[in-house]
This record gives C-alpha cells, sequence and structure tokens, in this order.
C-alpha cells in the first residue's frame, strides 16, 4: 500500500522509575502526494511522531508502514536505506558539513546509495539547480546566508529522488521573507508529486498545508481543511 500508515503507534520513555508516553495509541494515514502540517506545542509529541516516520525512532508498540514496507520489519542496514533513499530531511538547524561545499554537501547521500562520483556531480549540479544556487555550489556554508544554507539542505534532501521529504522546522532559524521562500520552494515540490510532512510552530506555515494535524500530549488531532 503507498503512503503512510501508523496503526496504534505508542512510544513510551522510561526516566528513572517512570513511563512517559510521548505517543499513544496513535492512528494515521496519510496519502502519496498530500501536503500535511504537523502543529503542537513543544513536548506534545510530534518530533518523536516524524523521527518514526523517518525510520529515526522506533515505536514501543504499533506499526509503520511506508509505502508497503514496515519499518519494525527492517533490519538497521536495511533501514538505513529506507532513510536514504525513501526520506529526504530538511532540518531547522540546516545540518550541512562545515567543511564541504554546497555541491559537496548535496552529493553526500549520494556516496551512501553507492551512486559513482560523476553520476553523484551530475545529480547534485541538477538539484541545486532546482532550488536556485547553480552559482553557489563552490561555497562553505559558512559563506552562504541561512535561506542559501536551507536550499542547499533542500537541495540534499532531494539528491535520492525520495517520495517523502520531512521537513523539521524548516523556517525556524530564517527570517520571513526567507522563511516564505523556502516554504514556496517546498510547496513546489510537493506539486510534482512528493509527500510534504512539516513540523511547525509557526501558524502562518501550517496555513499552507492542505491537511493538517496537531499532536497534543501524545495524541493526534485533525485539524480539518
Amino acid at each position: 500500500m503507498e503512503g503512510i500508515n501508523l496503526s496504534r503507534v505508542t512510544r513510551t520513555y522510561i526516566f528513572g522509575n517512570e513511563e512517559f508516553n510521548a505517543l499513544t495509541q496513535v492512528d494515521l494515514q496519510i496519502a502519496s502526494g498530500e501536503f500535511v502540517a504537523i502543529t503542537g506545542p513543544s513536548g506534545s509529541g510530534k518530533s518523536t511522531l516524524a523521527n518514526i516516520i523517518g525510520g529515526l525512532d522506533k515505536p514501543t508498540s504499533g506499526t509503520v508502514t511506508v509505502n508497503g514496507q514496515d519499518l519494525s520489519k527492517l533490519k538497521d542496514a536495511a533501514l538505513s536505506a529506507y532513510r536514504n533513499k525513501t526520506i529526504g530531511f530538511v532540518f531547522q538547524s540546516f545540518n550541512l558539513k562545515a567543511d564541504s561545499t554546497a555541491l559537496e554537501n548535496v552529493m553526500l547521500p549520494l556516496i551512501f546509495a553507492g551512486m559513482s562520483r560523476k553520476k553523484r556531480k551530475a545529480r547534485a549540479t541538477e538539484c541545486l539547480e532546482r532550488v536556485g544556487m547553480s552559482d553557489r555550489m563552490s561555497h562553505l556554508p559558512n559563506q552562504l546566508s541561512g535561506g542559501q544554507r536551507q536550499r542547499v539542505a533542500v537541495a540534499r534532501a532531494l539528491a535520492n529522488k525520495p517520495s517523502v521529504i520531512l521537513a523539521d522546522e524548516p523556517t525556524g532559524n530564517l527570517d520571513s521573507a526567507r522563511g516564505a521562500e523556502v516554504i514556496e520552494m517546498l510547496i513546489d515540490l510537493n506539486r510534482d508529486g512528493i509527500t510534504l510532512l512539516v513540523i511547525t510552530h509557526d501558524k502562518d506555515v501550517a496555513r499552507h498545508a492542505r491537511r493538517r494535524i496537531e499532536v497534543r500530549d501524545g495524541l493526534v488531532h485533525e485539524k480539518g481543511e
């Protein structure tokens, strides 16, 4: 089955002698190609939800299926391949390698995918052109503005042609103008059929989504159209 399906997902953390449910019995279906905003206060469980969908964390119970893959059944190597090829990650803090150029940063996930250097360079160049950074390919991150660094991060997320982009507070470190540019870029990618999940505190960002989900106290609430 295509899309993202969570069934009775619970994630429990243990602190000393106490247990805390970051997520409790969550059922959620996200169709391929949807643009969904995931909102909620700090500590609500929204980042845990995103990490579980992204294969960065595993539920204590329940099942997570993405495009027919049951993540709980994937061994470590297969889970790494899933993160590398199915999910494109965009983070608030950009997560770029400081000693690598924009081109080298975008090439990085392609190295893990086993692509030849010639093909890596061509694909990374194509991705940087897509986000309007073809004239900054040889620049290091500290030579780029915040908005430019996030564009490079988006290009890196696109490198392996993912079916899902998971953006965690992608505008959090940007001013409103640069943030709006990044959101428009992500919306454009969604129009091409990529499933877009944006975790955000920003109501203006959330309003762009065709569907909004609020996570509060480990429970998921549909916010409507």
